[in-house]
């Protein structure tokens, strides 16, 4: 393993720091939004913050393909640079259209990125430390999007192009970039793989399958959490503000002391993720007050902010110096398939089985995945280890 500075460090971790903003950033001003393109259809309204996740995933097949051809600082720089450039060009667009095809950049540009903010933590360091740093990439992942949904609501007040600014924020990664980061050739590491093997899909199925999962369930929280909170605890628009940053901070402590956590539970770590889901869902399908819903919020962020860093560390730790051009690419790819699929699945989910008045039916159908997704890591446990630590 090559010595590494705290300021590549540092760089590499400011990319996780914009990648959770391709779609969160911008819901808070999606209401204003949808008011000011009141005549188009609300289909391609709601396309404005799922659409990034498409153009993800079709990036992160064919990534291999694109490190073999430009070295970790090009894709960086140009990643970021699409980043602010499409993002922040948001805010010059009158048209419906110009706003979706600059988001499908968008998703373009995260694609070009993710990887690398959690491959490179594999490429340069050794196993025992990357639980640590994962969940310091995962830390860094809720601190961006505390900041970009506090910042976008604030940009929002003034008119709703203003939140696309929120972007901008890439200029500070990409300047870290060009100073710090090391220029690799990543792809030479892997050289008969294709854009896409399905022998990788079956090699990292566990964690693959896993992240899928826990986005599915993670996802039917804020898609849901503004009507449950108001009508089963009565809590207004600020007040549910404050939980759902206040969930993303929690998320964002349990990443900070992830890697102490791993080794003393790393039996039982691989259950936390499903049963604080479990418990969260619970605790709104029963809440009858504030105190239930606070506490199913807590839970969630546990379960978001062991989940994510848990796979990262299983599949980085399984493909070596090669993760970020091999299972990194397919593990964004499921993070942001399940992400854009959950609304589309459990939605008509919950009004197939529950009917169409029932407000808690989508955490009902999230307590059934909860349950499929405790027998898939249990399942699986033989390829969820870790190496020993060391004295």
């Amino acid at each position: 393993m090559k010595t590494v500075s705290r300021r590549v460090t540092s760089t590499i971790l400011s990319m996780s720091l914009l990648t959770v903003m391709a779609g969160a950033a911008i819901a808070p001003a999606l209401g204003i939004i949808r008011e000011h393109f009141a005549s188009s259809p609300h289909l391609l309204v709601q396309l404005i913050v799922s659409i990034p996740a498409l153009f993800i995933i079709l990036t992160n097949i064919f990534f291999l393909q694109i490190s073999r051809r430009l070295r970790t600082r090009s894709i960086a720089i140009v990643g970021l640079l699409l980043y602010v450039v499409s993002g922040a060009g948001c805010f010059f667009a009158s048209n419906i259209y110009a706003i979706l095809a600059l988001r499908a950049l968008l998703g373009i540009s995260v694609g070009l990125v993710m990887p690398l903010s959690t491959g490179l933590l594999a490429y340069y360091f050794p196993p025992e430390e990357q639980a640590r740093l994962m969940g310091l990439s995962a830390a860094m992942n809720q601190m961006g999007g505390v900041i970009a949904t506090l910042l976008a609501g604030l940009l929002a007040t003034i008119e709703w192009r203003y939140a696309f600014l929120v972007y901008l924020s890439g200029l500070i990664a990409l300047l870290m970039v060009v100073a710090w980061l090391p220029d690799e050739q990543l792809g030479s590491e892997n050289k008969r793989g294709k854009a896409f093997e399905p022998r990788q899909l079956l090699k990292f199925h566990p964690s693959v399958l896993g992240m899928f999962l826990l986005m599915m369930i993670f996802f039917i929280f804020p898609t849901n959490f503004a009507i449950v909170a108001e009508q089963q605890a009565g809590l207004g628009t600020t007040a549910i503000t404050l939980v759902m940053v206040g969930l993303d901070a929690v998320a964002f402590f349990v990443g900070l002391v992830f890697g102490n956590m791993m080794h003393p539970f790393r039996v039982q770590m691989k259950y936390f993720a499903p049963l604080f889901f479990l418990a969260g869902y619970l605790c709104y399908t029963f809440a009858s007050g504030a105190v239930l819903i606070v506490s199913g919020s807590a839970f969630i962020g546990i379960a978001n902010g062991v989940g994510v860093p848990y796979f990262n560390t299983i599949a980085s730790i399984k493909g070596g110096r090669n993760s970020a051009t091999t299972v990194m690419p397919l593990l964004s790819a499921a993070l942001y398939l399940g992400q854009f699929l959950s609304p589309l699945v459990v939605m008509p989910a919950s009004r197939l089985l529950f009917g169409e008045t029932d407000i808690v039916g989508p955490y009902k159908v999230g307590i059934v995945i909860c349950i499929v997704f405790f027998f898939q890591v249990w399942s699986t446990r033989h390829f969820q280890s870790l190496p020993p630590e060391k004295q």
